[in-house]
């Protein structure tokens, strides 16, 4: 009985190990990103409207 109790601690601290370790990793994604996007947004680059997109989207109108 004691070698599935220690079982059972062994896979619930695993478990939740493991979901610790997923949302750290997703905070630190998150966070990435809105620097990486904020550092753009400074430099001025990212999504531009010109000549050439605007001719592409006249060809996609139905």
């Amino acid at each position: 009985m004691n070698a599935k109790l220690s079982r059972r601690k062994f896979l619930a601290v695993a478990g939740a190990g493991g979901a610790a370790v997923a949302v750290v990793a997703a905070s630190g994604r998150d966070a990435k990103t809105k620097a990486e996007s904020a550092e753009a947004a400074a430099r001025g680059k990212g999504y531009q409207e010109t000549a050439h997109v605007r001719r592409y989207y006249e060809t996609t109108k139905v």
